[in-house]
């Protein structure tokens, strides 16, 4: 277990440090696409076996898109978890007062894409620095967060956020939550593949959305589904 965080840590920090890629308005340029070459760098199993992975990195109109765009990823819903209102709507979720983030859950192919992959891809995507927020998107809602579903992702996040704030990979400090999954709401169907449905038609999704998964797709180039 040891030796598989220290690669899939080391493989973040030097993408973090080569690319700087916080697909926020203001964040660095691609400098090394090279090292991408690396991506998902644990053996990937042999066989096709679907696991599930849950993750908050700001508003989940971007992060569903992105992550819709890798190869090996079988579903992506958007919703809400890590709160104490049952059944949240977005409505109440807006307020901030839920507790909840929003946030992912996707499915993905083990033999095509690793859950460090899946983390390596997260702390590219998104800046896990900005605590309750995501750029102009301010609010507990928008925290960086990922819910384990097992003990062993658990312990796989745990190590990688201590090793990337021991390593300094940024020059603030992670403040990514990571804790156990307790209940994922699904959110109303209308957000559900939101950006490939309506990106075209809704100023936020031009803005702020597009320029995001498009250079999250330039990093990820030789990872996205053909």
């Amino acid at each position: 277990m040891r030796k598989r965080i220290n690669r899939i840590t080391k493989l973040i920090l030097v993408l973090v440090s080569g690319v700087l890629l916080s697909c926020n308005v203001g964040s660095g340029k691609l400098k090394s696409p090279e090292v991408l070459n690396t991506f998902g760098n644990k053996e990937k199993s042999k066989e096709v076996k679907m696991e599930v992975a849950t993750l908050a990195g700001g508003c989940f109109w971007c992060t569903e898109a992105q992550y819709l765009a890798l190869d090996g990823i079988e579903k992506v819903v958007s919703g809400y978890s890590g709160g104490d209102t049952k059944n949240p709507t977005y409505k109440e979720i807006c307020t901030g007062t839920t507790g909840h983030a929003e946030c992912v859950q996707i499915t993905y192919d083990v033999s095509k894409i690793t859950y460090e992959g899946i983390l390596a891809a997260f702390f590219l995507a998104h800046d896990p620095t900005q605590l309750n927020r995501q750029g102009n998107d301010v609010g507990t809602q928008y925290r960086s967060a990922i819910f384990a579903h097992n003990p062993e992702q658990l312990k796989i996040a745990q190590d990688i956020v201590a090793k990337l704030n021991a390593e300094k990979a940024y020059d603030k400090e992670v403040v990514t939550q990571v804790e156990m999954l307790d209940i994922f709401y699904a959110a109303e169907d209308y957000h559900q593949n939101y950006y490939a449905e309506k990106g075209q038609t809704n100023g936020y999704c031009t803005m702020v959305v597009g320029p995001k998964l498009e250079k999250f797709k330039k990093v990820f180039k030789d990872k996205l589904k053909k």
